[in-house]
């Protein structure tokens, strides 16, 4: 876990140092140009550059060590941290949607020609960072990571807007000035959208919302293979940060010894901990089995 949190933190710093590099270029070229779109793309890009500080502090927060506080760890600070970055998008979608409005009645000046080549750079860019942090997010299932991703593909997709924008208004003259206004209220729908993708998996890890039914019978799977198993009357699974934590009840032959139940508890432990890799951690709780359950268990074996 250590590595992947360390994986996630360089990427979110790195997506940290880029929005503020773009913010800077697109709001000084939307000055320079006189175009009122580039410069709210580049106010974009400063919320995104929140974003990327808000996903890299959580990463941080999310690899202490468990504490006296804290026995689980602190892996739900992964999720909270995407949840702020999706209602920051989702704040975002609804002023710049204000703010299109106001451009498409009262539409301003026509913007340079020189800034549609700020905005061709600044697409290739981000969509290159979308594909590289949002495979990581993917190869480590971190909310957290997917939703910075997504982050540069809102700031991507705003940018094509206004690229579209641009390109009508300065082509069609001032009769078409209105043009990037149109263009960046389509991109609202899009950030708000991508908004809800990142939303809604992070407040389902927080309610620790159960995993796909195919996690939970793989789980079980490898519990019921182990020998002494001869049932399991229980099976939970939450997801803690990057790791999961499962909870088992296995029916056990209730004629055995206290410590050979013990045994088998710890052989399933170790058995779900080695066929699962993320699994952190297995509470087994042991039942003893009535003879006729028993029997029952065996035939259908």
């Amino acid at each position: 876990m250590a590595f992947a949190l360390e994986t996630g933190r360089r990427w979110a710093l790195a997506g940290l140092v880029t929005n503020l590099i773009l913010a800077v270029v697109k709001i000084s070229a939307g000055i320079v140009g006189h175009s009122y779109a580039l410069i709210a793309d580049g106010l974009e890009s400063s919320l995104d550059m929140l974003g990327s500080a808000l996903i890299w502090a959580g990463l941080k927060y999310a690899s202490k060590n468990p504490d006296t506080s804290h026995p689980y760890g602190h892996g739900k600070a992964e999720p909270l941290a995407a949840l702020f970055v999706a209602l920051g998008l989702m704040g975002f979608a609804v002023l710049l949607a204000g703010a299109s409005i106001q451009r498409i009645l009262h539409p301003e000046s026509v913007p340079e020609p020189f800034t549609l080549g700020v905005l061709v750079l600044v697409i290739a860019i981000k969509e290159s960072l979308f594909r590289v942090v949002h495979r990581i997010g993917v190869r480590l299932d971190s909310n957290a990571i997917k939703a910075d991703a997504w982050h540069h593909r809102s700031d991507a997709i705003t940018s094509v807007a206004t690229l579209i924008g641009v390109t009508i208004a300065v082509v069609g003259g001032k009769a078409w000035a209105s043009a990037d206004g149109w263009a960046a209220l389509v991109a609202c729908v899009f950030i708000g959208w991508n908004a809800g993708r990142i939303f809604f998996p992070a407040l389902a890890e927080i309610l620790d919302t159960a995993p796909e039914p195919a996690a939970l019978d793989a789980i079980r799977a490898t519990a019921a293979s182990v020998p002494g198993v001869f049932r399991l009357d229980l099976c939970r699974m939450r997801k803690m940060g990057l790791d999961f934590y499962v909870d088992l009840h296995i029916i056990v032959d209730g004629r055995i010894s206290v410590a050979d139940g013990h045994r088998i508890a710890h052989e399933v432990k170790d058995a779900i901990r080695n066929a699962h890799k993320r699994v952190c951690d297995v509470m087994v709780h042991v039942e003893p089995g009535a003879s006729a359950d028993l029997q029952s268990a065996a035939q259908d074996t």
